[in-house]
């Protein structure tokens, strides 16, 4: 039950009702005691605006924000992020952030290919400058054989797009787990799925909105079934 003291905060996207956020923020929210619910808000193309007005005008303190509308965004939101997956609520004003390349924090690397140009491959690639870049609008098929990360950050689910060898790590970016993936943990790669990189974006964004310790294992376990 929601009452009048609850906090909102919600998913911006489309679609959204495929996505596990909801579940992971909820439980955490009440694994800290807060009277907190995140909310999934289907926002088709050509609404977004309207959308994140309406976040003010409800009185949300935040949301995050999904596929298709990361970049966009950035036009509506005060933010120097080139793509943007969190907003907060300060002051009146609606703040973008991207925590979306936050699990690169737990990893330790030198070289790194990024695969795919939508908001989170941008992410990625604002978070690593150096990093090489494939897309299929520009540079394919991906080389990854000079690096020792590889992040899948395309939609592809059943095409293996790369492969890795021991040694290598793959940040595999989509949920549930790709081909890519299955194929880069078979040949001996160190594999972060999906699942993995949710936790460590929700994570930050539980952080930017409360302001309290992200409970990352109520989190993991609200994913993964236990």
């Amino acid at each position: 039950m929601i009452s009048g003291e609850t906090r909102l905060v919600g998913l911006l996207g489309d679609p959204v009702s495929q996505s596990l956020s909801p579940r992971m923020q909820n439980a955490a929210f009440a694994a800290r005691g807060l009277d907190w619910t995140y909310v999934p808000l289907p926002v088709a193309a050509g609404r977004l605006e309207d959308a994140v007005r309406g976040l003010l005008a409800l009185g949300f303190a935040g949301a995050n924000v999904t596929t298709p509308h990361k970049i966009e965004v950035v036009e509506i939101v005060d933010t120097d992020e080139p793509s943007v997956n969190t907003l907060v609520v300060d002051g009146g004003r609606l703040r973008g952030y991207s925590t979306d390349a936050a699990i690169l924090h737990e990893l330790e690397f030198q070289r790194t290919a990024i695969l795919g140009d939508g908001g989170a491959a941008t992410a990625f690639a604002a978070a690593v400058p150096n990093a090489l870049h494939f897309s299929r609008r520009g540079t394919w098929p991906p080389d990854a054989s000079e690096v020792d990360l590889v992040v899948n950050a395309t939609s592809e689910r059943d095409e293996v797009l790369v492969e890795l060898r021991p040694g290598q790590t793959l940040v595999d970016v989509p949920y549930p787990r790709t081909a890519t993936a299955a194929a880069a943990e078979k040949a001996g790669a160190n594999v972060l799925d999906g699942l993995d990189v949710l936790v460590a974006q929700g994570a930050a964004s539980f952080e930017l909105w409360t302001g309290v310790q992200a409970p990352i294992e109520v989190m993991r376990g609200a994913l993964r079934g236990r």
